[in-house]
């Protein structure tokens, strides 16, 4: 699997937009893209339902786009963590749909593209905070203030 933070090209192949070019965005857009074929059917049976899905699954490329942009990692991992509960949001959702359904899973494959999406997000979220430069640690300001 690609780091989920990899640069390359943007969306189109050109340079762009910091977020387009994390590999974990194009497959949120690529999950939000299926979502949009699932809402309609979903939406004679329980039109509820099917617009919490719609909504869940645009905040997770919507959260990482966000956090990509962030330059603080404290509230780039908090953007991170937004789009992760969103994206475990749409898994239960797609869990209720299961059920519905009678046990057969009507989406396989846009389940395994968010299942992709939630472990990206859970190593974004979690990436450990940078360390302290030499010339800010405690250590070296103390002996300094003389």
């Amino acid at each position: 699997m690609e780091n989920p933070g990899e640069a390359g090209r943007g969306i189109k192949g050109e340079r762009g937009f910091g977020h387009e070019r994390l590999v974990v965005y194009r497959r949120a857009l690529e999950f939000y893209g299926r979502v949009l074929g699932l809402v309609r059917p979903l939406a004679r049976r329980d039109a509820r339902l099917a617009d919490q899905l719609q909504r869940a699954a645009a905040s997770v490329p919507l959260n990482i786009a966000e956090g990509a942009g962030e330059f603080r990692p404290a509230e780039k991992a908090r953007f991170y963590r937004i789009a992760l509960r969103s994206a475990t949001e749409c898994a239960a959702v797609l869990d209720l749909m299961r059920l519905q359904a009678n046990g057969h899973d009507p989406c396989p494959a846009t389940r395994a593209i968010l299942s992709e999406i939630v472990a990206m997000l859970t190593r974004l979220a979690n990436l450990p905070p940078p360390s302290p430069s030499p010339s800010n640690s405690p250590s070296n300001s103390s002996s300094n203030s003389n």
